[in-house]
């Protein structure tokens, strides 16, 4: 079994600002309607969301590239905990990896928003499981570019 980890971190303000300006393009583009029915439009509620969204995208070994934002809902159980729901490409891609448990912290404080995700999964993130070839991949990556 292996380990994967993502953690994000945003300062509340900006995502108000967003808000601000785009309010329906912006939350009808990241969250759920479950996700924005929850919120009620609590600024820290959806900065907190926004930046788990991020960390399960971390903890995938995606980033954003190839997911949808929608793909991943974070809604509370009856107790309060955050809990992570897949769909689409996010899901296929917990699938390839073999996920088997994904766990999510949400916490935000005055202007920040911290969200930390611990996921178990059955093989190891494509170039993540072996330090070596990602050393040596990256070293080639940057002779490629002149960097080295």
């Amino acid at each position: 079994m292996y380990l994967s980890t993502g953690i994000d971190i945003i300062e509340t303000p900006r995502v108000a600002r967003v808000l601000s300006r785009h309010p329906q393009r912006f939350l009808e583009r990241v969250y759920t309607p479950l996700e924005v029915a929850f919120c009620r439009g609590r600024v820290a509620e959806l900065a907190a969301r926004f930046a788990g969204k991020e960390a399960v995208m971390k903890a995938l070994g995606t980033g954003a590239r190839g997911l949808s934002w929608r793909e991943i809902e974070i809604l509370p159980n009856r107790r309060g905990k955050p809990l992570v729901y897949l769909y689409g490409q996010a899901a296929a891609r917990g699938e390839a990896i073999g996920l088997k448990q994904m766990d999510i912290s949400l916490t935000h404080i005055h202007e920040l928003s911290l969200a930390f995700v611990v996921a178990s999964l059955e093989k190891g993130v494509e170039g993540m499981d072996d330090p070596a070839a990602s050393r040596a991949y990256i070293e080639q990556w940057l002779r490629e570019r002149g960097r080295l």
